[in-house]
């Protein structure tokens, strides 16, 4: 068999996650400590598995309607009205997906053709990308700086629009910075896609983790609605990375398309993750909080180790990431994480796995308990003492 035939050349291209290689390592030694996975310590809230153990137990367990439960979309709606002022019908402009992931996937696929171009505001969460290229799309990074707080500024926005730019990709709260846009920051963002036909992927699902400044979704300025896809999910809110459970909201012409293909490829989101949900949306505002209240302890316990340390860090305002910079150890961020790793055994992800704009730093979750913090704090300050 020649499988170098066989495979799909675009496929074949695709760089494995830079996530992943660190972890498949990690996984092989003993006693590492891991401040590298993106999802919450803490367990669903108790509420939301008790509805998922009535559901099975009342065995609704079939096929939902491919854009989710009617319930499901309805609640989702009343949600972002509360949240953005927008108004989306439950019935044609909000599809259920499987995570955000989907949903994101959905979206570039649904407006992305051979050689359209793409601007993906990077360092950034690692699948826009990919899929763009997937699609025979082409990638256009959008660097953003430190000394910029990791924002998107116009003047960079307008420098790298050209006649085949179609889509923005705009990922606030950012993942792995830690960035925020405020609507001031966004007014200028907003001025320059006015004049352009572009639409704007806006990847939400930090959403509801803000420290000290409430989050504001581009599609609630005037003239966004029309032109946003908002997505956003259950996973890092509410503590349910497993239960794989995101959706997207749009104007009826863009989910009309997006619909299609997930009929197709997905047929509809889980079913008890569906219910679950639900009661998430109706009943769980409050231990959304207490998991951001403890988010943002862990977050300054961080952000001022690294600084004692001698560190450049970056005080994020969203997501539960820090970026600290490591330029001054005169290591690159694959070197740092790689010795770090077999040194200390404390696993954190390169920043250039984030893109090429992310050389320089390394990304570092909070998502894990203050021990568990603690003793990996104190070996990464070890080790910067060796270099």
């Amino acid at each position: 068999m020649n499988y170098d035939k066989l495979l799909s050349s675009k496929a074949t291209a695709l760089k494995p996650s830079g996530i992943r290689r660190f972890f498949d390592i990690a996984a092989s030694m003993e006693g590492v400590i891991s401040l590298g996975v993106g999802e919450p310590d803490f367990a669903t809230p108790w509420v939301v598995r008790q509805c998922a153990i009535s559901t099975l137990e009342n065995k609704r367990t079939s096929y939902t309607s491919n854009p989710g439960l009617l319930t499901l979309r309805q609640e989702i709606s009343k949600y972002i009205e509360k949240t953005t002022g927008n108004t989306y019908c439950p019935e044609e402009e909000i599809i259920v997906t499987v995570g955000g992931s989907e949903a994101i996937d959905l979206a570039i696929r649904s407006i992305i053709e051979p050689g359209d171009e793409v601007l993906i505001v990077e360092p950034c969460f690692v699948s826009y990308a990919p899929i763009v290229e997937l699609t025979g799309g082409k990638a256009v990074p959008i660097e953003t700086k430190e000394e910029d707080n990791f924002k998107l500024t116009a003047d960079a926005l307008q420098e790298k629009i050209t006649d085949r730019t179609k889509l923005l990709v705009f990922p606030f709260p950012n993942n792995p910075t830690g960035a925020i846009m405020t609507r001031e920051d966004m007014e200028p963002i907003v001025e320059v896609l006015k004049k352009t036909n572009i639409a704007v992927i806006s990847d939400e699902i930090y959403a509801e983790l803000t420290y000290g400044t409430k989050h504001c979704s581009i599609s609630s300025l005037e003239g966004m609605r029309e032109r946003t896809i908002l997505i956003n999910g259950f996973s890092k809110s509410y503590a349910m990375t497993g239960w794989r459970l995101g959706y997207v909201c749009a104007p009826a012409e863009i989910t009309k398309q997006m619909l299609k293909i997930h009929q197709y490829a997905i047929m509809c989101s889980p079913t008890v993750s569906q219910y679950a949900a639900i009661e998430a949306l109706r009943s769980c505002d409050n231990e959304v909080k207490k998991m951001c209240n403890e988010y943002n302890m862990r977050r300054q316990l961080v952000v001022s180790s690294f600084r004692k340390m001698g560190l450049s860090c970056f005080e994020p305002q969203g997501a539960f990431y820090v970026f600290p910079s490591i330029k001054s150890t005169g290591l690159s961020s694959e070197e740092f994480c790689e010795r770090l790793l077999m040194e200390k055994h404390v696993a954190v992800v390169p920043g250039d796995a984030f893109g090429e704009s992310g050389e320089g730093f390394i990304r570092v979750s909070y998502a894990y308990s203050v021990k568990h913090l603690t003793e990996a704090l104190s070996r990464i300050d070890d080790f910067l003492k060796t270099l």
